[in-house]
């Protein structure tokens, strides 16, 4: 008689993977953001910023599935640090402007590094660090998909 696999233990849970993935992400990032002086979720907003600078909040919170009462203080953090500007959009006061300063620009040279460093960490090219980041944004689509018609219903 084969035993019939646990639908509760804790190895059995993709979430649970996911989650710890994530925190050992975290982990393997410090490494090379403490020297930048950078957390992983200010570097995500960098990332961002690198990509298009001078986004509203929402639309920051849009690209990283975030609210703005998550972003808003790691915002100010940025702020404080010297990396971004925040401003009033001059077309609608109740938004929020983000902009890089000079200083947020310049680390975006310190940290292209990152990426490769991270890879050799995972033990993984270029080319499968790719292919599995598109396996996984696939994968949150479906859930992001799922959540939208859970709402809707």
């Amino acid at each position: 008689m084969t035993k019939k696999p646990e639908m509760l233990a804790l190895d059995n849970q993709l979430c649970f993977a996911f989650y710890s993935v994530s925190h050992a992400f975290s982990r393997a990032y410090r490494r090379f953001l403490d020297p930048l002086g950078l957390t992983y979720p200010q570097y995500v907003v960098l990332l961002v910023l690198w990509e298009q600078d001078d986004l509203t909040v929402k639309e920051i919170g849009d690209r990283l599935f975030l609210d703005s009462g998550t972003l808003t203080p790691l915002l100010k953090r940025l702020e404080s640090a010297g990396h971004i500007r925040r401003t009033r959009d001059s077309k609608d006061e109740r938004q929020v402007r983000i902009s890089l300063t000079e200083t947020g620009r310049s680390l975006r040279e310190k940290a292209e590094e990152i990426p490769k460093q991270v890879g050799c960490v995972l033990g993984l090219s270029f080319d499968e660090v790719r292919t599995l980041t598109q396996e996984v944004a696939k994968l949150r689509g479906r859930l992001h998909d799922s959540a939208a018609v859970s709402a809707k219903s």
